[in-house]
């Protein structure tokens, strides 16, 4: 056996990490791509560890990025995201991660495709999993990425520089556009659940809302908690999928959970209330909005997702959802989520036209570092 090697760069972005590629450096033929890339992250692991490769065996971690100066005019680079599987052969194309988001901009500036600006760089990214733009203003001097600052976000140990990230239009252009049924909230018939009340929604990354309470819980719930529930899990996974195929996005339920894990996200949310984060620090109900919970490739999501974020703060300031029957928000104010981690402040901006609503933009801040660069080993056969 020999083993090819590839250059990478491995980087934390806000609360995830992943296997950063030139898209030059990879095989053109997707299979063969793809087939490297799980290799790479140590996928498909029955051990649940990826003791064979780089990847972290969590949903927040097991995750690839590849990028290349952008086509387009208005853009700087392209993005493309792959959520990879843990204990099969499979790396989900079909959403975004909002968290990483924040890693390609100063990737792409320490490739020599943007030149720095001195005290902040806007990096123009086209996401070509969404087909959506996202600028990211990230802190520059002396011609470098500062990397170093007071900035802090929870779920993350330790402080970086902020990095502002606006994610553009970044309601679904497709059938249905920003709800894909045409309604804020649907009424879902699963089976052995009955009817159960949700707002289906495509924004940053298709996503399911529903309420903590219609699944007898309270949105207080830490992971371990969560992920210990095998019964519930699967009740989550099940709601899950049905929606997916509600909004057109996989042919069966079989479908959506054999095909298609990284999304739609699924989500529960609750009113405010005091909790003990996982760090065991104590929040009050002031200090937050509304409680949520995102499940992330099968298991509760230590923080919550990047993308999850963007859809939760564009359905908290669409009248009607369940998010909004639930959020205390003000209009033109980030609306504090309060996740397992802590908290986290996302903003939305919309507006309402003849055809219905239009999402500007999202707004969110996260931090982003070079854990490792150099060249990754690859066993070829």
């Amino acid at each position: 056996m020999t083993q090819r090697a590839i250059r990478a760069t491995y980087m934390r972005g806000g609360t995830s990490k992943g296997l950063f590629f030139r898209a030059e450096d990879l095989p053109t033929d997707k299979r063969e791509r793809d087939a490297l890339l799980l290799r790479a992250i140590g996928s498909p692991d029955p051990y649940h560890r990826h003791t064979d490769g780089m990847g972290g065996a969590t949903s927040s971690t097991s995750k690839v990025v590849i990028i290349s100066p952008s086509l387009r005019e208005d853009c700087d680079v392209d993005f493309l995201f792959g959520a990879v599987s843990i204990d099969s052969a499979l790396i989900d194309w079909s959403g975004n991660c909002g968290n990483l988001s924040a890693a390609v901009g100063p990737f792409a500036i320490t490739q020599g495709w943007v030149s720095p600006t001195e005290g902040a760089t806007r990096v123009r990214i086209w996401q070509q999993n969404l087909q959506k733009r996202i600028e990211a203003l990230v802190p520059t001097r002396h011609g470098a990425v500062v990397e170093e600052g007071n900035f802090r976000e929870d779920g993350v140990p330790f402080a970086g520089a902020e990095i502002t990230l606006e994610f553009l239009e970044p309601a679904d252009s497709g059938p249905g556009g920003l709800l894909p049924t045409g309604n804020t909230q649907d009424l879902l018939d699963i089976p052995d659940m009955g009817p159960l009340r949700a707002t289906l929604i495509n924004a940053g990354n298709p996503t399911v809302f529903v309420r903590a309470e219609s699944l007898k819980l309270t949105g207080r719930e830490l992971p371990d908690v969560i992920n210990r529930d095998a019964r519930l899990l699967a009740r989550l996974e099940t709601i899950r999928a049905h929606a997916a195929c509600v909004m057109g996005l996989a042919r069966s339920p079989e479908d959506a959970t054999r095909n298609r894990p990284a999304t739609p996200k699924i989500a529960f949310i609750a009113p405010p209330a005091a909790y003990r984060t996982s760090a065991g620090v104590e929040l009050g109900k002031d200090q937050i909005d509304l409680l949520a919970r995102i499940v992330s490739m099968g298991t509760l999501h230590h923080a919550f997702t990047g993308t999850g974020s963007v859809a939760l703060a564009v359905a908290a300031a669409l009248p009607g959802t369940v998010v909004a029957e639930v959020a205390r928000t003000l209009p033109g104010v980030p609306t504090r989520i309060g996740h397992a981690s802590g908290v986290l402040a996302v903003g939305a901006l919309l507006e309402r036209g003849p055809s219905g609503w239009r999402v500007e933009k999202a707004v969110m801040s996260r931090s982003a570092r070079r854990l490792m660069q150099g060249e990754i080993f690859v066993p070829s056969a």
